[in-house]
Parts: structure tokens; sequence; C-alpha cells
């Protein structure tokens, strides 16, 4: 088994992520597995991998870049087995490395497994701490992870039956802190995993001859599975030859579902169902919500595509004010706040939208974005549309300012570097350039979900974290407003991956 490697503190610790897992005896599933890795695609840009095993033995293959840059058919037809997980990853500290590309692999005492996460754990050196790491180093906490499990099962003397993984996760899972939704596989049986607080998504679905696991549903559809349910919060469904089995790993008292809420205005497609509700139709309702909130005079709504432009219509449909396109986005650009390099974030805005100078000059405008977390982004496309001739640019946000870090699977820095920590709403407008600036309400937000009830993480609106989050980094306050606004690229050229870890 190999050691812990030691890294910086930053690197492996601020990713948001896809997972997608299959079971399907008698076929061959590596093609599903790229399939579902694409419907994931905007999860996570920086690397993808998959582990395949066909019952004897298992294959890793990752590497840096988009799923289409990490698999082609060569390499597919070199991945046999029925029964495989996968993931893409993203992060934005810039820790590009093929270290830290998923799955993670161990081969405890012969018995081999593979594991992906989406989220962030809290307690990171607390972990590496028990397991005899330096103080004040951390790890990435998916390697982490996977070195817990597969200490635990060395120590059952590598017996290679079903249980020894879910029973080794049986003892792991109840020391993590955070958001966690995995996916792992052994030689025999899938198994999925949802924090007690189910921070990140994870959904179950059903083939003819098997089982799927992905983070979003639309994973689900692209693979040809019908959609079953949600994992639940603090659940442990094992896959396998005695079909789909339910774990809980937590006491009921620890199970508090906190689905992050930005999920519902961001992060997933807007064709996935969370809590039993559509996301297009959830951000067209927070549009309508945000028109009742902040009326304006205006000549036209525009959305900033994508996630705004659901929002935008529900706007112009309970305003009045006709919607229309006025940006364009390059299809080929990744998404704005996934760019590990703050100096790029700003270009690639101008790299992703274009103005249709037509359709803005001499109009005022109403444009419509999800959220505004540093202001370089919202800021550069305020002057895109003045430069394009709009007469006036009146902004309109359909979530609440965001004034907090995330500890649970998305990286938006400390809080010196959100522009809301400190500013009040007219400064941000003056910021930014805009003729005024109005957020959704919290209320009107979850309101808007269809769910208002259900259970959501809104620490990044609030400051009301679930779980313990490490004190040290909350305590750094703002002195200036923020200049750097969450951005994409992949960046790194492709490096030859080996067939295993």
């Amino acid at each position: 088994m190999g050691q812990v490697s030691t890294l910086p503190e930053s690197e492996g610790r601020r990713e948001a992520c896809g997972v997608f897992g299959i079971y399907a005896p008698g076929r061959s599933v590596a093609p599903v597995v790229v399939d579902g890795l694409h419907a994931l695609q905007h999860r996570g840009q920086e690397s993808a991998g998959m582990a395949v095993s066909d019952g004897q033995a298992m294959v890793v293959m990752k590497d840096m870049g988009l799923v289409s840059q990490v698999f082609n058919d060569y390499k597919i037809a070199g991945l046999v087995g029925h029964l495989a997980i996968g993931h893409t990853r993203y992060s934005t500290t810039g820790s590009s490395s093929w270290h830290n590309a998923q799955p993670m692999y161990r081969n405890a005492g012969g018995s081999e497994f593979a594991v992906a996460h989406n989220g962030n754990l809290t307690n990171v050196e607390e972990l590496a701490g028990a397991i005899g790491m330096l103080p004040g180093t951390a790890t990435s906490d998916s390697d982490l992870m996977a070195e817990l499990v597969g200490r635990e099962l060395a120590m059952s003397d590598g017996q290679e039956d079903q249980g020894a993984l879910v029973g080794a996760l049986m003892r792991v899972l109840p020391q993590l802190q955070g958001a966690f939704s995995l996916v792992l596989a052994d030689r025999d049986c899938l198994v999925g995993v949802r924090d007690p607080n189910g921070f990140r998504p994870l959904c179950l679905g059903r083939l003819d001859d098997g089982w799927v696991l992905a983070s979003e549903t639309p994973a689900l559809d692209i693979a040809g599975a019908h959609f079953v349910r949600e994992v639940e919060p603090g659940e442990l469904l094992v896959i396998g030859d005695a079909g789909c089995e339910s774990h809980r790993p937590w006491p009921p008292a620890k199970v508090q579902p906190k689905l992050c809420i930005f999920e519902f205005v961001y992060l997933a497609r807007p064709d996935s169902r969370l809590y039993g509700q559509e996301l297009h139709a959830a951000r067209v309702r927070m549009g309508e919500q945000l028109a009742e909130q902040s009326p304006t005079s205006a000549d036209m709504v525009v959305g900033v595509p994508d996630s705004g432009i659901p929002a935008a219509e529900g706007y112009s449909r309970k305003s009045g004010v006709p919607f229309g396109h006025g940006l364009v986005k390059n299809r080929y650009i990744g998404r704005t706040f996934i760019d590990p390099e703050p100096g790029k974030r700003a270009l690639g805005v101008r790299r992703k939208l274009n103005p249709l100078r037509e359709a803005i000059a001499g109009r005022r405008l109403v444009v419509v974005d999800d959220s505004i977390v540093r202001g370089t982004t919202t800021r550069a496309i305020v002057a895109m549309l003045r430069e394009a001739g709009a007469k006036e640019v009146h902004l309109r946000i359909s979530s609440p300012p965001y004034r907090w870090p995330c500890y649970f699977g998305v990286d938006t820095g400390t809080r010196s570097e959100l522009i809301a920590a400190d500013l009040e709403v007219g400064e941000i407008c003056d910021y930014v350039g805009a003729d005024s600036l109005a957020y959704l309400s919290l209320d009107a937000l979850k309101k808007a979900t269809g769910v208002a009830g259900a259970g959501f993480c809104d620490a990044c609106l609030t400051g009301e974290y679930p779980v313990p989050v490490p004190l040290r980094q909350l305590r750094s306050t703002p002195e200036q407003p923020a200049r750097e606004e969450p951005s994409g690229t992949t960046g790194d050229r492709p490096v030859p991956a080996p067939a295993a870890q």
C-alpha cells in the first residue's frame, strides 16, 4: 500500500466534479462511461478518468484534459469489463496534475479498488494527522479517502469477498466531515455514497441488465438508464450480483439534508432533476420572482448564457419587457469560473461572449445573470454591452449576494476575494459599472426551487455553515474590492497516461 503524499494545502481541496458508475454483467461498459462523462463535462474540465473491472482485475486510465481528449476509440477498446466508474475533475487553484486526476486507485493486500469523489472534506488535517502525516500539511482529500479505505482493507488480511470493501467503508465514512458524493468499485461490486448532509447530488438509474450511478440525471439518460431515485443523504448503496442493497453508515440523528442551493442556481445542468424538480423550470421561476422584487423600465431583457437565460425568460414573462438575445456564447470555451490562472479570467469573458450589436445599440437593457462572485466577469460584460451601444444596463441577479467561501466542493477563495463580503449593493453596482443592480432574496430563491423546505446549504449566502469549517480562513476579511471572477480553462497539454495508477 502506498503512502499518502503530502501536498501544499491548496492542492486537491477545492474541486467540484462529476462522478459516474455502471454495473452491467455481460456488457463492455467503457463506452457507456465515456458517454456519461460527456454528460457531466460541465462539472469538470481539467481532467477525466475511468476504472474498469472484468471481475478478475482492474484497469485505471486517467489524463489531463476534456473527456474527448482523454478517451478515443483506441483507448476505449482496451478498457474491457462490465463494471466501471468515471470522473471529471475541476479545480481552480492551478494545481493541474496527473496525480490529482481521478479515479484514485489502491491495491490493499491484494484487494483492488478505485474511488471517484465529488465534494470537499473539511477535516483533512485531522484525518491526515491520524495516519501520521506532518502537522500543517494536507493532501488531496480524495487520495486521503482512498488511503484510509485501503488501510482498513489491509487490516482485514486482504479478504476478497464482496463485503470487504463495504466493511472498510462502514468504518471509515463516519470519520469524514464535509461534502462527499462517491462512486467506488472493486473487482466485483459498484458502491455509491452520499454524505449525511447530501451537499452534492448523486442519483440511481436502472438498465435492463444493470445499474447506473451519476452526479446528475442527464448522465442516466445518455446511458439509456431510467431514473429510479436520488441516493439519499447518509446512504451507502452496494450494487452487485445480489442486486442493489442500501446501508446506513450514520445514525439517523446525523442525517440532515443540505443540498447546495447553487446546484439549482448554476452548477447543475438545466435538464437535471433535483429534489424532484427540473432545474430549467426552477430557474425560470427565479427570474419571475426577481421581476416581482426588482422591476425597472427597459426595452429588452437579456440573459447571460447559459444559466442566466432561463431566469431572463422568467423576468421577461413576469415584467412584460420583451426577451431578446444580446450575447452570443462561444460553445468551445469552458465555463468561465474554472480557470486556474486569475490573470486569464477577464480575457476569458471576451473569448466566451460576444455582443449582438444591432440588438443592443440604443436600448435600455435588463441583464440577468445567476451570480456575482468576484466581480471581474460582470464588470467585463457591462463594459462590453456599453461598447456595443447599450443606452442603459440594469443588472438583475437570480441569487442573493455571494458573501462567504464554500468549503463543500466549489472553490471561491477566501472572504477577501468575494466582492459582496464587504461592499453594499450600491458599491458593487458602481464597481461593475451598471446603472442599477438588484439581487434575488434568499426566501424568494428557495421558493423558486419548488421545494423550499427540502433542506439546502446556503452558507455562501448567509455564513451559516451546516458543519464545522476551517476557522482561520473565515477570519480573513476583505480590505478592498475583489478583482477576479472565477473562470475556466483546461490549459494543460495532455500527456500519456499509464494503463493503471
